[in-house]
């Protein structure tokens, strides 16, 4: 899937190459709180704007306490994104709004030196339920919008830095533990009713992924 997008990305920088014999197409290179990127950009004949598509990857170590357990976590960031950018006459800024096809996820693994694990206020051992593992996901499309301040003095290179807000929506967690074959039919369904109490908690800790901030630069070449 990554493969995929990372493709889709590339073929949008391509479509936009293709209109450069018409207009200014320029390349870059970024960074920043979605991950590493490369983005095109094409300015069509129309004043004070411009679209960019691009494919932000990267997969960040994020290890700690989320609801209660310590687990293993990594943010796997994955998207790509078309947005138009209305520039301000006689300034570097420019309002921004697009979408982005949002793939990001947190992935998360119990500690393996964890004893116990605390699932709805309830104190489970660990060598009952085996391994916890969790993955949360956002919708798929995400809209986004914010300001940025385009610096290329001598119009062929500069650098583009980019502050908004990625709308991810509610998080959608799904919960399961290694063991939970190996029980017994009651068993099962203890644990099932514990780990839809952990699920729900987990919910309510990455509500705080849903608006996601954006900060990057982008090392950008203007042909």
């Amino acid at each position: 899937m990554k493969f995929k997008t990372l493709n889709a990305a590339l073929a949008a920088c391509a479509l936009l190459a293709s209109g450069s014999a018409l207009a200014d197409f320029g390349v870059g290179i970024k960074a920043g709180t979605l991950g590493l990127g490369v983005e095109g950009r094409w300015n069509p004949p129309v004043p004070w704007f411009d679209i960019r598509a691009g494919y932000n990857r990267y997969d960040y170590d994020d290890d700690g306490d989320y609801a209660g357990n310590e687990y293993g976590a990594t943010l796997a960031f994955d998207n790509y994104y078309l947005t138009g950018n209305l520039k301000f006459p006689l300034s570097p800024m420019r309002l921004t709004i697009g979408a982005y096809s949002n793939g990001n996820e947190l992935q998360l693994q119990s500690a393996p030196d964890s004893l116990t694990y605390n699932l709805g206020g309830v104190d489970v051992s660990a060598a009952t339920v085996g391994t916890l593992y969790g993955n949360t996901s956002f919708e798929s499309t995400a809209p986004y919008v914010g300001i940025g301040f385009d610096f290329e003095p001598f119009g062929k290179a500069g650098i583009n830095l980019d502050l908004g807000v990625l709308w991810q929506d509610e998080p959608i967690v799904t919960l399961g533990a290694s063991n939970f074959d190996s029980l017994s039919p009651a068993e099962q369904a203890i644990l099932g009713a514990l780990l839809d109490a952990e699920r729900a908690d987990l919910e309510d800790d990455a509500s705080d992924f849903k608006a996601w901030p954006v900060v990057s630069l982008t090392f950008v070449y203007n042909f």
